[in-house]
């Protein structure tokens, strides 16, 4: 109980220092701008190419698995993170509130996109890379394309996650239940139990996500979802 007494001060104080310091919502906006102006770029690129339908239907296949299973890796990873006194303390401990308020504010889709891809920092990186490699190297036109889906679907992962959260729509609804995008009978596993589900493009990853989430994490209910118990989120804080 010390340490669960312990982790709960650091998360505050992480929360504390997220509400009360700009630059880390600053830093999100400029992120958010980062990864779309990547994305735009490794799009451009891959799109000089002509590359036909069957393969463009195989590199977007590709995409939604790849994506899929590395979104649920970062998600995995940021639901057992308790570093809440380093430098990335305050992000960390902003986005473990999810569990404390599932419910998002409803926002336009387009506006859902751009503010979720501010908590992606690992996505600048990752487009980053792939984009100086467009430049400086002959990548194959359908790598290309796989990896600019993967840049994009990165992205429509969190608006797929926010439909699960805050829409009663038809259409979403019948995206979730077709597997183009996450449903909520399957995301409610991630709340409701513990250490599974990871994924959250259309979460047909999370068969392999589980097993891996099973030997080398213990879960989040009795470690991180304890953390923000005493916490009272305000307003610059709730999603």
């Amino acid at each position: 109980m010390a340490q669960i007494s312990c982790k709960q001060q650091q998360f505050n104080a992480a929360m504390q220092r997220y509400t009360d310091l700009q630059r880390y919502q600053v830093f999100s906006t400029l992120v958010a701008v980062a990864n779309l102006s990547l994305q735009c770029c490794l799009l451009f690129h891959a799109w000089r190419y002509s590359i036909g339908v069957v393969w463009q239907i195989l590199a977007i296949l590709v995409a939604f698995l790849v994506t899929d299973f590395i979104n649920g890796l970062v998600h995995m990873f940021m639901d057992n993170n308790d570093r809440y006194e380093s430098l990335a303390g305050p992000l960390i401990a902003n986005f473990h509130l999810h569990h404390k308020t599932p419910q998002y504010k409803k926002r336009n889709l387009l506006a859902v996109y751009f503010t979720e891809t501010g908590s992606k920092v690992w996505l600048v990186g990752y487009l980053a890379v792939a984009c100086l490699s467009a430049v400086f190297f002959r990548l194959p036109p359908l790598a290309l394309f796989v990896l600019a889906y993967v840049g994009i679907l990165s992205s429509v992962a969190e608006v797929s996650h926010y439909l699960c959260h805050s829409s009663t729509s038809t259409v979403s609804r019948l995206l979730g239940t077709s597997g183009i995008l996450l449903s909520k009978r399957h995301h409610a596993r991630h709340h409701l139990q513990d250490n599974i589900s990871y994924a959250f493009l259309n979460g047909v990853t999370d068969p392999l996500l589980n097993l891996i989430a099973a030997r080398i994490y213990k879960g989040y209910k009795q470690t991180t979802d304890l953390h923000y118990a005493t916490y009272t989120a305000t307003e610059t804080a709730v999603r």
